[in-house]
C-alpha cells in the first residue's frame, strides 16, 4: 500500500498523482493548498507530469472573478493499471486511469470453478488488455475473497480453493501482479475515497460469506507480519462445538451469514449462503424468520463491539450483508453493539456507517492498491526513462 514517506527526486510528483488519485478533478490550486506547494513549484511539478505523459491540464469551470486555475486530469497517453476482483460466482475488472476512475468494467461469471480454469481466463483478460494498452499498462492486481500472503492464496474456503499460486494470472506477462483479500481492500476504498476519508483509525467489515475486514491506520491496512491480518471472521466469538471450514473451531463467520441464518431456521446448509441469506431479507414479515435474522444481527454487532474495545477506531465501516442485516433489526444492532462496549466507550462510541462503495469496494481497493505502486519513485523514474 501506499508508504508513510517518498523519497527521491520523484516525492513531490508522486504526491500530486496521490491527491488526483483521491480527489478527481481537483485543482492545481488544491492540490498546492493540500500539499503546501508555492505557486511557482506546483507550476512546475504539473508541467513535469505533463511533458512526462502523466498529466494534462485543462481549465476549472469558472467561479466568478479571480484569477482561473486548471484541472488535473489523467493524460491520455498515461499508464493505466489492470484491477480485477474475483468473487465466488464471478470475476470483475477495470482499466484504471490516475484519477482512479474505473472504466472499460466487464463482470464474467464462471464457468468453472477450478483454479486452473479460472486464473486462465483471469490471465486471457490481462493479455487482451495489454495487447490494447501496450507498454501504458503497468500492473494488475487483484482482489481475492481469501487468505491471500505474497501473492499466494493460502485458502479461499468460499471458493473451495486451497493454496494457489496467484501469479499464474499474469505469468509471462513481464507485469507485476499485486494480490490483496477483498475485504482488506474494500477498508482501503473506504478509507480513501469513501465513508472513513480522514479518520485516523477506521475498522472496515464485510459480510458476504462469512465477514472479513481490516483496520485503516492513516489510510493503510494493517495488514500483520504476513500479509494475512484482517481475518476477523476466525476470532472465536462463536460456537465452540463448532467447526469452520478455515480449520479453527467457534469461528464468527459461523454466526453472521446465509450459514448461521439457515442453521437457526432449521434449513439445508445453502450452497450460496450469500444469495440465501438475501432470499431471506425478503421474508421479515414471518416471525420465525424475523427472529432468525435478530439473533443474528446481535451477534454481528456484539463481535463489532468486541473489536472495537480492541482497536479503539475513529469510524466502523460496513459493506455486503452487514448493512441490510442492520437495517432489519435496528435496534437489536444498537443494543448489542452498546452492551458489547467499555462503559467508557458507551458515552461516545464509535459512529456505524454504511460503506460508500458497496458492490465496487473490493476493486477500488484493488485499482487504489495499483494506483499506489505505480506512483513509487522507482515506477515514476522507469516510465520517465521510456517518456522523456
Amino acid at each position: 500500500m501506499r508508504p508513510t514517506a517518498r523519497r527521491g527526486q520523484w516525492q513531490t510528483a508522486a504526491d500530486v498523482l496521490g491527491q488526483v488519485a483521491r480527489q478527481p478533478g481537483v485543482t492545481r490550486a488544491a492540490v498546492a493548498r493540500e500539499l503546501r506547494l508555492s505557486t511557482s513549484s506546483a507550476t512546475e511539478v504539473t508541467a513535469r507530469l505533463r511533458d512526462l505523459h502523466l498529466l494534462t491540464e485543462t481549465p476549472a469551470p469558472s467561479r466568478g472573478r479571480g484569477r482561473p486555475t486548471t484541472v488535473l486530469q489523467p493524460h491520455p497517453r498515461g499508464p493505466v493499471v489492470l484491477a480485477m476482483d474475483l468473487r465466488q460466482g464471478n470475476w470483475r475488472s477495470a482499466v484504471v486511469t490516475l484519477d482512479g476512475v474505473l472504466h472499460e468494467q466487464q463482470s464474467v461469471r464462471h464457468r468453472s470453478r477450478r483454479p486452473e480454469s479460472v486464473l486462465a481466463n483471469l490471465h486471457a483478460a490481462v493479455e487482451t488488455t495489454r495487447n490494447q494498452y501496450g507498454d501504458r499498462l503497468r500492473a494488475v492486481t487483484l482482489a481475492v475473497a481469501g487468505t491471500v500472503r505474497d501473492d499466494h492464496l493460502m485458502q479461499a474456503p468460499t471458493l473451495g480453493w486451497g493454496q494457489v499460486d496467484l501469479t499464474a494470472v499474469t505469468a509471462g506477462t513481464g507485469l507485476p501482479l499485486l494480490a490483496g483479500n477483498d475485504a482488506t481492500l474494500s477498508g482501503v476504498a473506504e478509507a480513501r475515497t469513501g465513508a472513513a476519508a480522514g479518520a485516523g483509525t477506521a475498522l472496515h467489515l464485510i459480510v458476504e460469506v462469512g465477514v472479513g475486514g481490516t483496520l485503516i491506520l492513516d489510510g493503510i491496512p494493517a495488514s500483520g507480519a504476513t500479509g494475512a491480518g484482517g481475518e476477523y471472521g476466525h476470532m472465536p466469538f462463536g460456537d465452540r462445538s463448532r467447526s469452520c471450514p478455515c480449520g479453527a473451531s467457534g469461528c464468527w463467520d459461523l454466526e453472521i451469514d446465509g450459514r448461521a441464518l439457515a442453521q437457526h431456521l432449521r434449513e439445508p446448509e445453502p450452497d450460496d449462503p450469500y444469495a440465501y441469506a438475501e432470499s431471506v431479507l425478503q421474508r421479515l414479515n414471518e416471525k420465525r424468520v424475523a427472529r432468525a435474522v435478530s439473533r443474528v444481527t446481535a451477534a454481528l454487532a456484539s463481535g463489532i463491539a468486541g473489536l472495537v474495545n480492541a482497536h479503539d477506531p475513529d469510524v466502523v465501516t460496513l459493506g455486503g450483508l452487514a448493512v441490510p442485516l442492520r437495517a432489519a433489526a435496528p435496534v437489536t444492532f444498537t443494543d448489542a453493539y452498546t452492551a458489547g462496549l467499555m462503559t467508557f466507550h458507551r458515552a461516545s462510541p464509535p459512529p456505524v456507517l454504511d460503506a460508500t462503495h458497496q458492490e465496487d469496494g473490493a476493486l477500488r481497493g484493488a485499482a487504489a492498491l495499483g494506483l499506489d505502486h505505480i506512483t513509487t519513485d522507482t515506477a515514476l523514474a522507469a516510465w520517465s526513462e521510456t517518456h522523456p
